[in-house]
């Protein structure tokens, strides 16, 4: 366990006694949103990103400790273990450099090597690796020849008969490849060889084809430069028989290493032994080593690229909530209609029609005339565009319609990445029972726009669509890695207890899905809770439950005002104390003029002094002082604001040079693509980012961001926009 501990808080670059308390909380069932906002003395203040990568690098590490002790048991049983494996294995620090050692005393399937073992040539093999005999091989050779003393019955056993001194010295050479290739020394170095020196080399499967993989038809690449999103790249391509991919290596360096290790002098047994080498390189060797630098390098840029995707899908869900406004979804489409829903400013559905001005229709007037109808009954002030198919023409519609209307109405093209798969959902199925699975789709827009959070929680974060090749990366570790990224994300909001449905209560640190429904069926039955101590009444939440929930719910209109704000109950006390030696009480939060003197007094405050009046740590105190100072306040309010439209712009429209405000809706290894209100979002290149070097283009912006961007290359044919924030 020391070791464990000492090698994550080398990796992380934090003390050892952070580790010890952060696995001691993790291993007592802790969340990671609990630990990350209620636990800040014990980790020392850890953030919920370092927080999580603690905890995938601890089950890492103990997996390898266990596997570590199974191949140590394996190798002793058959009485091979030394010394030095037990050492080499002892420093061994993944779990590839662990098989690779015990790769020798693996339960081998039938080989040529395992064939010549059965037919006792391993002392031949001896004698040749050893190369100290002078006597000729070939006079040595013939003691193996068996043929005459095997019994009638073994003689129809081929892998038992030696018929011939060249079949004895081949049977040898045989076992001296397998023994080479299962080295674990040659081939730790053959592997870092091949990572320092070696190139991957992609062709073209079928030359004549056209293909997004044009450009690696003929490439090759440095294996120690290659990008990640260029070699997952590579893989799909490789995966649709548009790509033949090949690991160049530096062969006859690799051929010499050995070589040097194994020939002691010239000697009868020279060129045989370079010849064997040589086998075992190309037979057994490259093959597997291709194998496995492939899998390292698909793992590495998976891991990279389910960052990228975590990053992103976080931005995507803090996204800025349009609070008070009654929103018109818009799920464009041609043949089907464009389906509409109206929602008030709760979300609830006020109307939903279907609407035909695209092809092959194109009732513009008919369409015109029935959503005038609904802004003016409805009120609606915002309309949200999905921005999938027709969406470019139905914002041309759109911004149209709306000069027309009776009153101001804006619009915003809203992501409807996974809308589709939402509508078909038992989920929406059981909130929308009566309206048609088409109309489903609009409502979800048009929420999105009110409430990122509360509605994409709804879909599966594999469908919001913000990365890069999510659907090529292993899936069990990218469902991993974003149901962390939905919780670190709801629970840093917090949720309104009474208002939350199922979906976004099971995101709640310590609540699954069974207490999330039956805090929804509670709630049903009672009526609105009152305060967070009558969840404990809520079927299976206990008090393990309740401590890890609690600060996360908020009772908005119940009996305390402390409960609007993210102040857990274990700090009730401590709170009201704070409050009292200021010279208020709980309910000042209500009343906006003492709330503004509160704030004044809390500028004041010694924190060191204050924190060991009320026996709680500083961080925890600052965390109290910062709710009182704002209760209730969204932390998603600093996040920028959707651009808000009223006219629409065309590819032809565009000039280069012209400078143009955008949002930015995916943030990938080279760049990121920014919608500046054409019908394709346009790339601002790595290199377009800034004067200074950057190494990843998330360091400067994220998903939702609003930048400004000067237009810099316009290819009309392929409906592509080059764009620079060198503005």
């Amino acid at each position: 366990m020391d070791k464990i501990v000492k090698t994550i808080a080398e990796e992380l670059n934090i003390t050892t006694k952070q580790v010890e308390a952060t696995i001691k909380l993790i291993d007592e069932g802790n969340t990671i949103p609990f630990i990350a906002r209620y636990r800040k003395e014990v980790t020392g203040g850890l953030s919920d990103e370092i927080l999580r990568t603690l905890g995938e690098r601890l089950s890492y590490l103990r997996n390898l400790e266990q596997r570590k002790e199974e191949v140590v048991k394996s190798i002793e049983e058959q009485g091979k273990l030394t010394d030095e494996i037990l050492q080499a294995i002892a420093i061994s620090k993944t779990l590839a450099e662990v098989e690779d050692i015990y790769r020798p005393y693996k339960p081998k399937k039938k080989t040529r090597a395992t064939v010549a073992k059965a037919k006792g040539l391993e002392p031949l093999a001896q004698i040749i690796i050893e190369q100290k005999e002078t006597k000729s091989i070939e006079e040595i050779a013939k003691d193996y020849i068996n043929i005459d003393k095997l019994s009638e019955e073994d003689k129809k056993n081929k892998d038992k008969v030696v018929k011939s001194v060249e079949e004895a010295i081949q049977g040898a050479l045989d076992i001296i490849a397998e023994d080479i290739s299962d080295n674990a020394k040659y081939r730790k170095e053959i592997k870092r060889r091949c990572y320092r020196e070696g190139t991957i080399e992609t062709s073209a499967s079928k030359e004549e084809e056209k293909s997004n993989y044009e450009m690696y038809y003929n490439y090759t690449e440095a294996i120690k430069y290659i990008p990640s999103h260029r070699i997952l790249a590579i893989n799909r391509g490789e995966k649709e028989d548009f790509l033949k991919v090949k690991i160049q290596k530096p062969e006859e360096k690799i051929l010499s290493y050995i070589e040097k290790d194994i020939i002691k002098g010239e000697t009868q047994f020279t060129n045989m032994l370079k010849e064997t080498i040589l086998d075992s390189f190309k037979r057994l060797i490259e093959p597997s080593i291709e194998r496995e630098i492939r899998s390292d390098l698909t793992e590495k840029a998976e891991e990279k690229a389910i960052k990228v995707f975590g990053q992103n899908s976080k931005q995507l869900l803090l996204g800025a909530p349009i609070k008070g406004k009654t929103v018109m979804g818009f799920d464009p489409a041609y043949r089907t209609g464009c389906k509409i829903a109206v929602i008030d400013e709760t979300g609830k559905v006020l109307d939903y029609t279907t609407v035909y001005p695209t092809e092959p229709q194109n009732d513009v007037q008919g369409a015109k005339k029935e959503l005038l109808k609904l802004i003016e009954k409805d009120k609606i002030d915002m309309i949200a565009i999905g921005n999938g198919t027709a969406s470019r023409e139905s914002e041309m519609f759109v911004a149209d319609m709306i000069k027309e209307a009776p009153r101001e109405v804006h619009y915003v093209i809203v992501s409807e990445a996974g809308a589709s798969v939402y509508s078909a959902s038992k989920l929406a199925t059981e909130e929308y029972p009566d309206i048609n699975v088409s109309i489903r789709g609009a409502i979800s827009i048009a929420r999105r726009l009110q409430d990122p959070l509360a509605e994409l929680v709804k879909i599966d974060p594999k469908a919001i669509g913000v990365g890069q090749y999510q659907h090529d990366v292993n899936q069990k570790k990218l469902a991993e890695s974003l149901t962390g990224v939905v919780e670190d994300s709801v629970n840093k909001v917090g949720v309104d207890v009474n208002t939350a449905t199922p979906s976004l209560l099971s995101y709640v640190s310590g609540i699954n899905n069974t207490i999330a429904k039956n805090i929804v069926k509670y709630r049903d039955e009672n009526g609105k809770l009152k305060n967070r101590k009558e969840l404990l009444k809520v079927p299976k939440l206990g008090k393990v439950a309740f401590e890890q929930c609690a600060g996360f719910l908020r009772i908005l209109d119940g009996d305390n005002p402390l409960e609007i704000t993210a102040v857990h109950p274990e700090s009730y006390e401590a709170t009201e104390k704070l409050l009292a030696s200021l010279n208020f009480d709980k309910n000042d939060l209500k009343d906006k003029e003492k709330l503004a003197e509160l704030r004044n007094k809390l500028k004041s405050v010694s924190v060191d002094q204050m924190a060991k009046e009320l026996g709680i740590g500083e961080m925890t105190l600052n965390d109290i002082m910062d709710e009182l100072a704002k209760p209730g306040r969204d932390p998603r309010e600093d996040m920028p604001k959707p651009i808000l439209r009223k006219d629409v712009l065309k590819l032809e429209d565009l000039k280069e040079g012209m400078v143009l405000s955008g949002t930015v809706r995916n943030v990938i290894d080279f760049g990121a693509f920014v919608d500046i209100g054409v019908k394709h979002d346009g790339l601002v290149h790595i290199s377009e980012m800034s004067d200074k070097f950057i190494k990843n283009p998330s360091d400067i912006v994220s998903v939702g961001d609003i930048v400004k961007v000067k237009v810099i290359k316009i290819d009309k044919e392929r409906q592509k926009v080059g764009l620079s924030m060198k503005v």
